[in-house]
């Protein structure tokens, strides 16, 4: 007999219970990636909404787009109604619109999260979203120029945008336990970067043509991963249960909790025990047995709003990803227009350009949970970037003065310091938290704890674009002032956190503290 080969031998080594796991792991990556891959094109389509009319040419009649998908040219070159010397602050509130709407509704998706199948929640949270994100590309394509509309779209998307976050860190929290919890998020969380660059490409790649395709593309992709969602999420490992259970002999029937119980009977021609006898009894006869109550141990209750926020670490942690947010969010949204009027590029270059941020950024969320799984210290972790980040953020600011290989050095290094923080909270930290010992395994304040912490950010994430469309016009220094005050401030946040990990630091740290607190 010849020898399985190794390749067989290695798939073959794994258990039932490890590919759920890396099917969890690779399907909600995949699905937020889809989230943030439609939140790009908005930053690369900026600069084509409102063109430097002097460089521009003959872009239209160069472009080689069909007639019938080409609106005729505008007055000048740009977009109207951000053809105007108030295009920054229109642009800056259009991502406004989509940040508060998605602050607002995080707080209520993580509740509203708790209490419904996850799986359909999240599926018809991502069509919505595909819905709204073709919508705003359409606008091209039918030559909408009233602000009011894409203002609507990005509410609405904003909304439908929050059942992804809480959702998906629910299941991977259900399937991965506390143990390298900082390596396999920081490794799971790469998929904003992912998404971002994957966006970042793909609306780069119609931006200067059609800049409608820009939106219908992502649009159409996190819809059809809305489908893969509810065709093939497993939200808890429990679920499996259903499947796995060996069939036999007996009656089903639905119990309170919606699972299928089975009623043993009696088969005839078969010898049975006389014990059995009397609990399985023919068709034909029934014996009087004493009535049997069975009390059913009644799972934990969701946590309530305030409940959440009573967990240790939850307030300091929430306010500091406000700050780290905003310093993210203002990037996400603003660096490709930033390049192309500091670095003068085309928005194409500009975006693809901007793709390094977001290689940086998994790296840097990669590195801040495998130091933090070392040390058992995430504050600390996220305090040490965050101080590190602030003088990376002003020698960028710098960027204009630099080449082309400092500038590529510089898109790495503060895409990592900036979102090696913002990556390590809303994942590791979340999941800590949100199974925090003071919850005595009520594993459903997962989602609510991720929702408070997430939106709290949220918050920061709104009001960073909208400060960086309000300095922009006093200069692109301004800017960069605000987001190095906004990463000091979140230092100052976790100081009291950073200095009760020190005091409590050991050789094994956290097994001396549950020694301790024992």
């Amino acid at each position: 007999m010849a020898p399985l080969p190794p390749g067989i031998r290695f798939l073959v080594s794994f258990n039932r219970d490890q590919w759920y796991r890396a099917l969890t792991f690779s399907l909600t990556f995949l699905l937020y990636t889809s989230f943030h891959l439609s939140r790009k094109p908005i930053s690369i389509v900026k600069s084509e909404l409102h063109k430097n009319c002097s460089s521009v040419g003959d872009t239209w009649s160069s472009a080689g787009t069909p007639p019938s998908l080409t609106p005729p040219p505008q007055d000048h070159c740009s977009w109207k109604p951000f053809d105007k010397s108030n295009y920054k602050q229109l642009l800056g509130a259009m991502d406004y619109s989509f940040l508060c709407a998605y602050a607002v509704g995080m707080y209520l998706s993580g509740i509203i999260g708790e209490r419904l199948p996850i799986r359909l929640y999240l599926s018809v949270g991502m069509l919505f979203s595909g819905l709204f994100t073709c919508l705003f590309g359409l606008g091209y394509f039918y030559n909408i120029h009233n602000l009011g509309f894409y203002i609507f779209v990005q509410v609405a998307n904003g909304l439908v945008q929050t059942t992804g976050w809480p959702s998906v860190v629910t299941c991977i929290g259900n399937w991965f336990g506390k143990g390298r919890r900082g390596l396999i998020m920081g490794l799971w969380n790469s998929h904003t970067s992912v998404g971002n660059i994957l966006g970042s490409l793909i609306a780069g790649y119609w931006v200067s043509s059609n800049w409608g395709l820009s939106f219908l593309v992502p649009g159409l992709i996190i819809a059809a991963m809305g489908v893969v969602c509810f065709l093939f999420l497993v939200e808890h490992p429990n679920d499996l249960k259903r499947i796995s259970s060996p069939s036999s002999p007996g009656t089903a029937w639905s119990a309170a909790n919606g699972h299928s119980d089975f009623r043993p009977q009696y088969k005839d021609g078969k010898p049975q025990s006389y014990d059995t006898e009397l609990l399985l009894p023919r068709d034909s006869e029934r014996v009087q047995v004493q009535p049997v109550v069975v009390v059913k141990s009644q799972e934990p209750g969701a946590i309530s709003f305030m409940g959440a926020l009573n967990i240790p670490g939850v307030v300091e942690f929430s306010l500091c990803l406000l700050f780290a947010k905003l310093v993210s969010y203002t990037f996400l949204f603003w660096l490709p227009l930033y390049m192309t009027k500091a670095v003068h590029l085309d928005a194409k270059r500009a975006g693809d350009l901007s793709t390094l941020f977001d290689v940086g950024g998994i790296i840097g969320g990669i590195l801040a949970g495998v130091v933090s799984d070392k040390l058992g210290m995430r504050a600390t972790t996220c305090a040490i970037m965050l101080l590190l980040a602030a003088p990376t953020l002003y020698g960028f600011s710098m960027i204009s003065e630099f080449g082309m290989g400092p500038t590529i050095g510089m898109l790495l290094v503060c895409g990592g310091l900036v979102n090696g923080p913002y990556a390590l909270i809303t994942t590791a930290v979340s999941a800590d938290l949100g199974t925090h010992k003071s919850l005595k395994g009520n594993a459903r304040a997962l989602s609510t704890v991720t929702a408070i912490i997430d939106g709290t950010g949220s918050v920061g994430a709104a009001l960073g674009p909208l400060l960086a469309g309000l300095l922009s016009p006093r200069g692109w220094d301004q800017v960069f002032y605000m987001l190095m005050a906004s990463d000091f401030i979140a230092l100052l946040l976790l100081l009291r956190l950073v200095t009760k990990e020190l005091s409590c630091s050991q050789p094994r740290p956290i097994t001396t503290i549950q020694l301790k607190e024992h």
